[in-house]
C-alpha cells in the first residue's frame, strides 16, 4: 500500500487527530484507498475522497470525462488505427430510415471519401485484410496478430516495400511476431497460408530482420511436441515420453543447432515405438513438414546417445 504526504489534502480537508500525542505528526493520505489517516496512531480521519488523479494533469474529473473517447478500441491492425470517422448507414439518431435525397447525399460522401484515401492508406487497409486471412488460417491470437502489424507498419516506414510483393512482407511480418511470442509456426506453414513461396518469404524475413535490427529468440522444442502429438491424436503417454526424451537431449547438448520441427518428431517417433504406436516416418514427415530422412537421422542420434531400446 502507497502512503504519500500532501499538505494540500489537509489543508482542503483541514482534519487533525484529537490525540495530543499526534499534533506533532502530519496527516497521511492513501491515495488508493481514498482515505487520510493519523501519522501517529493511524486513525482514519477521512473516508471516500474524492480522486486528484485528473488534476494532476490540469484537469478536473469532470473535464476528463468530457476528453474521454468513446466508441471501439483502437488497434494497429486497421490502417487508420481505428480513429478515423466512418459514415454509418443510411438511419438517423433515432434509428429512422433517412430520406431519399438524404441517402443519396450520404452516398455521395462515402464515394468521396474512399477517393480521397491516399495510396499509402489503400496499401495499409489491403494489407490488414490479407494479415486477418492468415490469421484466421493459422488460428493466431490478437496480441501476435498486433505484433505483426506493428512489425509491418516499420517495415513500410522503413521503406522497404520496394522491388517486395506485399503478401510476402505480411508474411514475414507475422512469422516474425509467432517467433518473439513463442507461436509454434513454421515458414512452411506461414507460406501456405500466404500463398507465397517459401524462399521468397526467407529472402524477405531475412531483410526485415537485418533492416529492423530484430533479435529472435529460437522456438521453444516442446510446443511443435504438442501441436504435432495433438494433430496426430497420440496418447498422453507418448506425449509425456517424448518431453522426456527432448529433456534428455537438451543435457546432453545434441539438440544446438538442430531443426527444433525435426527434433520433436524425431522425440514422438521414438516415443511412439517405445509405447507400441506403429506410426511410420512417412506420416511424420507429413505432418511436420520435415523430411522422413532427417528425422531418421534425428532419430538415429538420439538413440545412439541416450540408449534407448526399442
Amino acid at each position: 500500500m502507497l502512503l504519500v504526504v500532501l499538505e494540500n489534502y489537509s489543508n482542503d480537508y483541514d482534519v487533525k487527530c484529537e490525540l495530543d500525542t499526534c499534533k506533532t505528526y502530519p496527516a497521511i493520505t492513501d491515495s488508493e484507498r481514498g482515505e487520510i489517516v493519523c501519522g501517529g496512531c493511524g486513525l482514519i480521519l477521512v473516508q471516500n475522497m474524492s480522486d486528484a488523479s485528473y488534476e494532476s494533469n490540469g484537469y478536473t474529473q469532470e473535464d476528463f470525462m468530457k476528453l474521454a473517447r468513446t466508441g471501439p478500441a483502437t488497434s494497429l491492425t486497421m490502417n487508420d488505427k481505428g480513429l478515423s470517422t466512418v459514415i454509418g448507414t443510411n438511419k438517423d439518431s433515432t434509428g429512422k430510415a433517412l430520406s431519399n435525397k438524404t441517402k443519396y447525399e450520404f452516398n455521395r460522401l462515402r464515394t468521396w471519401d474512399q477517393r480521397s484515401k491516399s495510396r499509402k492508406t489503400a496499401a495499409l487497409s489491403k494489407a490488414f485484410t490479407l494479415l486477418h486471412g492468415m490469421k484466421t488460417k493459422l488460428g493466431i491470437p490478437d496480441n501476435v496478430v498486433e505484433n505483426a502489424a506493428y512489425i509491418y507498419r516499420k517495415t513500410v516506414n522503413a521503406k522497404l516495400t520496394r522491388g517486395r510483393t506485399m503478401v510476402s512482407l505480411v508474411s514475414a511480418s507475422l512469422y516474425a511476431a509467432c517467433r518473439e511470442n513463442n507461436i509454434p509456426r513454421t515458414l512452411d506453414d506461414v507460406a501456405e497460408a500466404g500463398n507465397v513461396e517459401r524462399r521468397i518469404l526467407s529472402r524477405d524475413l531475412r531483410t526485415i530482420i537485418k533492416k529492423l535490427e530484430l533479435n529472435l529468440n529460437q522456438y521453444d522444442t516442446s510446443s511443435f511436441i504438442s501441436k504435432i502429438s495433438n494433430n496426430m491424436n497420440l496418447k498422453e503417454k507418448t506425449k509425456r515420453d517424448a518431453f522426456e526424451i527432448l529433456k534428455r537431449c537438451e543435457k546432453e547438448d545434441i539438440t544446438a543447432g538442430k531443426h527444433p520441427v525435426a527434433q520433436a518428431a524425431a522425440s514422438l517417433y521414438l516415443a511412439c515405438i517405445m509405447n507400441g504406436e506403429r506410426i511410420s516416418q512417412k506420416k511424420f514427415s507429413v505432418e511436420s513438414g520435415v523430411s522422413d530422412v532427417t528425422i531418421r537421422n534425428r532419430a538415429v542420434l538420439i538413440k545412439k546417445t541416450l540408449k534407448l531400446n526399442e
